[in-house]
Order: C-alpha cells, then structure tokens, then sequence
C-alpha cells in the first residue's frame, strides 16, 4: 500500500491550516506568552517562535494524518511561513475586522470549552470501582441463552411451505438454503447465522428459535417483516459474559461522558440564564411530498456520532438532531445542535463479535 503523501502549507493543503491555532496567531495576539531566543526554533523579523510550537504541530500532524511524519526542517520552514502570513495580515490590520475577530472570539470559546472538559476530568477520573460498578449493571442484563441457528429466508409463504416438504423428505437444509433463501444464494453459507441472543433478532424470529429442540426446523414458516424463514436450531448455551478488562476502554470514555453530563448539568442548573429567542417549533412536512414549500422549514438532519476507543471500535453512539432551515430565498440556515444524553456502551459478549 502506497503511503499518502500530506503536503504542507504551500501546497495548499487544508490539514496544516487547522493544526495549532494558537501557533498561528502567537504574534497576533498581545495575551500570548513571551518567547526568549532560547526557547525558539527560529526569529522572523524580530518573533520568535517557540520550540513548543514545533512540538505541537508535530502531535497535530501525527493525529490528523494517522502517523504519519515530515522532516523537522520542513515542518520549522511551514511555521516560517504561517509566521510572515500572520505579519502581513496584521500589517493590513486584517486582526481588526470584524469577521476575523469574531471568529477568534468563537475559536476562544471552543477551545475554554474543551479545557474546561478535560479539566473536570483530569481533577475527576473515572475510578476502578466506577468501571466494575458499571461492569456489573452490564453483565447482570446478559443472563440468558445464545443459539445456534440456520434459515432459509423466502418471499412467500408458498414457496416456505414447499421447502419445508422438501425438508420433510430428508432435504439437506444448508444445500436448499444456497439455493433458495434469499439471505444465502450469494453468500452460499447454507444460512448460518452463527451464535446471537433472543434480542438481536425480530420477536417472531426469536421465539420461533426459542421453542424449538435442538436439530429440529420450523414445521410453519415465520413470518417477519423480512419475509418467511424456515428456521434451524442447531444448538444453545448459557450466555458468557467478556470479563471485565476486556470491555474496560469501552466503559472509561462512557463514564467519563456521564460524569462530564452531570458536571454541566450542575452549571446550567446553577447559572442565571435568560432566553432571549421565542422557539418556534418547526411545521412537519408532510414526507410523501418529498418536497418543502418554499418558507417552511425542510427538514430535521439526524446524524449518528460514533464514539470510538483508542483502538479505533466504535463502543458508543451519541445521536445529533440538526434542523436545517430554508428561506424564501433557498438560503440554508443551520440551528445549532441539540445532543440528546449519551446512550451506554453495548457491551458485547464473545461469541457475538
């Protein structure tokens, strides 16, 4: 596999442009700290720029671009360079426009934001009893039986019943699954589902699996909203649950979120807060039209965040609702995001991975 070359700043790159905003408005900005000749990698008419920029944008670049890594010397020439566009910018009192400063004002906010966070966190660690805690109130929800099953998915309940005869006369269940379901005519899997619990499959599938013995079908096709199974149940066991340090980095980040939750719950409860904008619900659209009037709101844009541990698997999922608005003019306008409370880790046994 080729590795992905990420220029720097004067090949135009996106990437660099956003890595360490603090290093590319160090001369800009009269609060930012003092940096003596000692501590600097290089002086640009007369501004120092400090080793513990270079530092940064080294974690940036390794972050953002998925390790990957520059020569020192092209990454010191890039600060060079963001340092004489902050110059210029200030020469053209381009730092006093309104558009500018009102951007730096909300970089400001984010970035209060996320100290304020990390902060609370760091001051508040998650503790080993929290996490077993947290562990037990888990596990003690998977107490049940995993199966072991095959189906033969059709469309119609004719066809289901005429394999079931077929199956009476000593079919071979895998090889008319490769033929008929629709689940395994390409896969050709003979419909192995491999092992899964009661709640991972529709409630008519499940109580079908649920009632039958061990190496008997369905006698009835099922019916779900997928189509008729025919179903086998090859075998059941008692649930095993993954132990405790195996779903811990799934369980740290989730706590970790409820606590921070409960922190900012605590502020908002106890800040004087005046709302100021009547909240006009949004008129729903009618969704067979598949079209907003102009002047109305058009939609409702819901986007799933996957939260991820350090080993890159998604253990959480938070859901955004963003409205999205538009004027007589099809001007799209965005209303900030409302989170809803962060949803707990499905923690998974092994046998279900």
């Amino acid at each position: 596999m080729k590795k992905k070359i990420i220029p720097l700043l004067v090949a135009g790159t996106a990437l660099l442009a956003g890595c360490d905003q603090k290093a590319g408005t160090e001369s800009a900005t009269s609060s930012a700290p003092t940096v003596s000749k000692a501590d600097a990698i290089a002086v640009v008419n007369g501004q120092y720029i400090s080793k513990a920029t270079l530092v940064e944008l080294e974690k940036e670049i390794a972050e953002r671009g998925h390790g990957q890594t520059f020569p020192k010397e092209k990454l010191i020439e890039e600060l060079i360079q963001r340092e004489i566009l902050v110059q210029d910018a200030i020469q053209k009192q381009l730092d006093k426009s309104e558009s500018i400063v009102t951007q730096l004002e909300s970089a400001k906010k984010t970035l209060l934001t996320q100290a304020d966070v990390q902060e609370y966190i760091k001051a508040n660690p998650v503790t080993d009893a929290e996490i077993k805690a947290e562990y037990d109130s888990k596990i003690s929800a998977l107490n049940g039986t995993e199966y072991k099953a095959r189906h033969i998915l059709v469309k119609t309940e004719a066809e289901a019943k005429k394999l079931i005869a077929e199956l009476d006369k000593g079919g071979d269940f895998a090889k008319l699954a490769n033929k008929n379901s629709v689940d395994a005519k390409e896969s050709q899997n003979g419909g192995d589902l491999g092992w899964f619990t009661a709640g991972q499959m529709v409630a008519p599938f499940s109580e079908a699996v649920a009632k039958l013995e061990k190496g008997k079908y369905t006698k009835t096709p099922v019916q779900t909203q997928f189509g008729w199974h025919i179903i086998l149940r090859e075998d059941s066991r008692a649930q095993t649950p993954p132990s405790l340090d195996s779903v811990k980095d799934q369980l740290t980040p989730y706590l970790q979120r409820k606590k921070v939750q409960t922190m900012v719950e605590a502020l908002r409860k106890n800040a004087k807060v005046e709302i100021l904008v009547k909240d006009e619900p949004a008129k729903v659209l009618d969704a067979a039209a598949n079209k907003a009037p102009e002047g109305q709101p058009v939609a409702e844009e819901v986007i799933v965040e996957k939260v991820k541990d350090k080993n890159g698997k998604t253990v959480a999922e938070e859901v955004v609702v963003e409205e999205v608005v538009k004027d007589k003019d099809r001007n799209i306008e965005t209303v900030p995001a409302t989170n809803k409370p962060a949803e707990p880790p499905k923690v998974e046994t092994p046998a279900a991975k």
